[in-house]
């Protein structure tokens, strides 16, 4: 019997992540048919999407915390049926809550979606740093193959962004920059409780400021640690038992000065121009978050 054991290369990376992700699995999660107060949570990967769930089922219980992993309680579209969950099935508190990463062409219609943007060079780093020590042993594959092979390769960053800007004051969709939310969590706390229609005080915004701080999200990360998709990658992708599946990180703004090479940044910053600013004008990253309200 084959030993489980973490990719070693960008090909054997892609091996792994085709025993997980499936497109059947996929299409039937699109088949959810969505109440109009449903609640999508559809950031791009690595962009605020975890901390955006937990901020949004600590307002619509007021605190719950008896669960194994937010995304027990806030499934995720996609990858809902792989995991068993049903994605029909009444949840813990009104509104019902979703996760996604999807664009705005292929997401369920009907309900209300809220999207987090972020830089994508932050993203990117996030996503590699997530990735290793799980699905590839660290080390043995750099960041500039990570970067082009699942990144850069098929504009999946770009064409997300692309999709949700033209939409961004629609009263069904809430964007917001990860970084801003960064600067003023009781401000965001606040925009998402009014567009999910939950009433507000002083003690459920104590509490929800407490519960989504990056401390308590830390000292909670089991309950944040992508426990569903891990334990289903070491029964279907052959990985070892208990590998490192965090995704509650720093979240520095600017982190990947320190780590993204002049060539990938290059790379990065063409396919900007070419997928953004060709198409809304805004010649980098930070002048589009400067332009939302």
């Amino acid at each position: 019997m084959t030993q489980p054991a973490r990719a070693i290369s960008v090909e054997t990376l892609n091996a792994k992540f085709a025993m997980m992700f499936s497109e059947e699995t996929r299409q039937h999660g699109l088949a959810l048919k969505l109440r109009p107060s449903d609640v999508v949570i559809t950031p791009f990967g690595k962009s605020g999407t975890t901390w955006t769930q937990q901020i949004v089922h600590c307002l619509r219980t007021g605190g719950d915390m008896d669960f194994d992993d937010i995304s027990r309680v806030v499934p995720w579209i996609e990858n809902s049926a792989a995991l068993g969950i049903n994605l029909d099935a009444e949840q813990k508190a009104s509104p019902r809550a979703f996760k996604s990463h999807l664009a705005w062409g292929e997401i369920p219609q009907g309900g209300r979606y809220i999207v987090a943007i972020r830089d994508p060079k932050d993203a990117l780093y996030s996503l590699y740093r997530f990735i290793e020590g799980w699905f590839f042993e660290p080390g043995s594959i750099s960041l500039d193959d990570f970067a082009r092979e699942f990144f850069i390769k098929d504009r999946a960053y770009w064409k997300h962004l692309g999709s949700w800007w033209p939409r961004r004051d629609d009263d069904d969709v809430l964007l917001m920059a990860f970084e801003h939310m960064k600067l003023d969590l009781s401000g965001t706390i606040g925009r998402v409780a009014d567009f999910i229609d939950i009433k507000l005080d002083d003690e459920l915004q104590r509490i929800t400021e407490e519960q989504a701080s990056l401390k308590f999200m830390q000292e909670h990360s089991d309950r944040f640690d992508d426990r569903l998709m891990r334990e289903m990658s070491e029964r279907v992708a052959s990985l070892p038992a208990g590998s490192d599946s965090a995704k509650v990180r720093v979240g520095s703004i600017g982190e990947h000065v320190q780590h993204l090479s002049d060539n990938i940044a290059a790379e990065l910053d063409d396919i900007w121009q070419q997928e953004i600013s060709a198409s809304f004008g805004f010649p980098d990253y930070q002048a589009l978050i400067a332009s939302l309200n």
